[in-house]
């Protein structure tokens, strides 16, 4: 990709503050005190892991993006589809009955919309 469309400046700041947000929080819950877990509820504790290192992904992203590389559409297209599969697990996982946090269910959605919408994006600009 040797010059960037417009949206892709915007995309690279959503893309860092949604990673390092990423981080802060599943950090938080995954390693702060008796206070920060149970804040987080019912949190299903693979999502929670995935989301906390597909946070630094996001960062690699958005560095991708940034510099117009090719391996920006690869990075967007694992995270968009790693996403989705982590999602699918964790219904599957919800439907069986084991406790869950609503609010997952909105960050999954809105994670995996946001990285396969840059996927796609980057597809037709390639």
């Amino acid at each position: 990709m040797p010059s960037s469309p417009p949206w892709v400046r915007p995309v690279t700041i959503a893309a860092v503050l949604f990673g390092l947000l990423t981080i802060f929080s599943g950090g938080t819950a995954l390693f702060g005190g008796a206070a920060a877990r149970a804040a987080v509820g019912d949190a299903v504790l693979f999502v929670l892991w995935f989301n906390f290192l597909a946070g630094f992904i996001y960062l690699l992203g958005a560095l991708a993006l940034y510099k117009s590389t090719i391996w920006a559409q690869r990075i967007a297209w694992l995270l968009g589809l790693s996403t989705l599969l982590v999602f699918v697990v964790l219904i599957l996982v919800a439907l069986s009955g084991t406790p869950f946090e609503w609010r997952t269910v909105g960050a999954m959605t809105i994670r995996s919309a946001f990285w396969l919408t840059v996927a796609f994006a980057l597809s037709k600009t390639a």
